[in-house]
């Protein structure tokens, strides 16, 4: 097994950030620049061949366990029978339709996810294969994005092979990944606003990296302190990404402060390393116009994907009055109010407190009308986390907070940012019917921290001399923890797919007992 060495060890040093005492009162002399220049310079893992092959033959991987027995069940499942059929609907007319009564569906979460579930439909056909194939082409492309995310975080194509694969093989992703759900959709844009966001770290940091190496001051006063203004593509990317995100459901605005305070933090830290003068004072009037930019294409973004409700004249509230626009606030206004009302109680209701122990998982199909060879049969597919990786969160992410801390290690702080604004959020709305699979955009982010804990364990801190043992043992260890969630998925399975299993059988996998039934 070959590990990075150098800039790219598993746990760089160079990605810790330490700000100077003091901004330079005199031009940075060449030893400086070289110095600052280096520690401005990102890890560049882009072009690093392995890293790719790693990515794809996980993502492949994944596909291909994915993709088999995706048409069973024949039927729709669980909330198939909303989202299938809206999907289906909006290729007809435009919008979400009511076929018993002829007339406009309503509906509450906005018509991006449908529209990508109808894609599926429109190459395939409207049955079972047709209504998931987007949810599983989706899911698995999030793979690959958490591979590549990874090997860029950690620097280590191991690392980064394990985060891929642990979530490969997780079981709520597993199965969002073939139902025609809306959550598989939220989780792929909320990691991918998070992958460019670090893509946008990046390049800033070699833009001032360059800037230095020119002969620009830093700590000079004025325009003349910072390299000349460019578009940030990456953060735009991050934007548009977060616009989809809320075009699928409103719970990703919640991301929407992760972002601000990633990006504020990461222009502060980067003007402090330069040296400059007032680094919070002029990140905030450099960055402010940008930020407004980005609000304005969320915006634009949500508002086209409702082009469906726009441009034909049957969608729900449509006709509401003669103001367009005012019907479409009165649309909103009104699911608002269905939102932060739903109190109504369901036998797989669970809230946010109960997720991470995966104490209500949710039965998305059940039935007794097969074979198995037994005369008692059973068969299932549950929404649940495998054990094994879920039960690991709490103390990974506990871990991660005294690492982060421990080291000043920036990659920590991002992780937990985006993985508490998945969950933290949700204390406010305890009395809000809630469902585990609202957990899945913190999924990646979860395994980012095992991830991340892992590297540490393998890793000294920076600056302690290499320890052999240490990257032995931390190594079987992170190799013996993959394992143990293969073999859990496994295990999990057949109720994982609706295979027809012996109730005895099927008994055994229900590990809290009714909590799971």
């Amino acid at each position: 097994m070959h590990f990075p060495t150098g800039e790219h060890t598993i746990l760089p040093v160079t990605q810790t950030v330490t700000a100077p005492a003091k901004a330079p009162a005199n031009p940075p002399s060449a030893g400086v620049v070289k110095a600052v220049t280096r520690r401005l310079q990102p890890l560049d893992t882009w072009l690093n061949p392995y890293g790719w092959l790693a990515a794809i033959s996980i993502g492949l991987l994944a596909f291909i366990v994915r993709i088999v027995g995706l048409a069973h069940p024949p039927e729709l499942i669980f909330d198939e029978v909303y989202y299938a059929d809206d999907a289906n609907d909006m290729l007809t007319h435009g919008v979400e339709w009511d076929a018993k009564n002829e007339t406009a569906g309503y509906v509450v979460h906005p018509p991006l996810g449908k529209w990508l579930i109808a894609l599926g439909i429109k190459a395939f056909g409207y049955n079972s294969v047709g209504w998931r194939i987007s949810a599983a082409i989706f899911g698995c492309i999030a793979v690959i994005m958490l591979v590549r995310i990874a090997n860029r975080l950690f620097g280590s194509v191991v690392l980064a092979a394990a985060a891929g694969l642990l979530l490969t093989f997780d079981g709520m992703h597993f199965v969002l990944s073939r139902t025609a759900l809306l959550d598989i959709f939220v989780l792929f844009f909320v990691l991918a606003t998070f992958g460019a966001l670090v893509l946008d770290r990046d390049q800033r940091r070699r833009r001032w990296a360059a800037f230095i190496e020119a002969g620009g001051d830093p700590g000079a006063r004025g325009r003349a302190s910072r390299p000349p203004i460019a578009v940030p593509w990456w953060r735009i990317v991050a934007a548009l990404m977060l616009g989809c995100g809320v075009s699928v459901k409103w719970s990703v605005l919640a991301f929407l402060p992760a972002a601000l305070i990633l990006v504020f933090w990461w222009e502060i830290a980067l003007r402090r390393t330069a040296g400059a003068r007032r680094p919070i004072l002029d990140a905030f009037l450099d960055e402010i116009l940008w930020v407004f930019a980005c609000f304005a294409l969320i915006l634009i973004v949500y508002t086209a994907s409702w082009s469906g409700w726009f441009l034909t004249d049957d969608g729900y509230f449509r006709q509401y009055t003669s103001n367009v626009i005012d019907n479409w606030i009165h649309y909103h206004e009104q699911a608002y109010s269905f939102h932060s009302t739903l109190t109504s109680g369901h036998p797989y209701e669970s809230d946010v407190r109960a997720w991470l122990f995966l104490w209500r998982p949710v039965a998305f199909y059940f039935s007794k009308n097969v074979t198995c060879g037994a005369a008692d049969c059973s068969a299932e597919i549950l929404l649940v986390g495998n054990p094994v990786l879920w039960w690991s969160f709490l103390p990974a992410l506990a871990a991660t907070v005294w690492f982060g801390i421990a080291r000043r290690d920036w990659r920590a702080g991002a992780i937990l940012v985006f993985a508490g604004f998945a969950l933290v959020p949700w204390l406010a709305f305890l009395e809000r019917t809630s469902f585990f699979f609202y957990a899945a955009p913190a999924l990646p982010f979860m395994i980012l921290a095992v991830v991340y804990v892992l590297g540490c364990l393998m890793t000294p801190p920076p600056g302690a001399p290499k320890d052999e043992n240490r990257l032995l043992y931390g190594t079987v260890f992170a190799g013996f923890f993959v394992l143990m969630v293969a073999l859990s998925f496994v295990y999990f399975y057949p109720i994982w797919t609706g295979e027809a299993l012996t109730t005895e059988a099927w008994n055994r996998r229900m590990l809290l007992g009714n909590r799971w039934i």
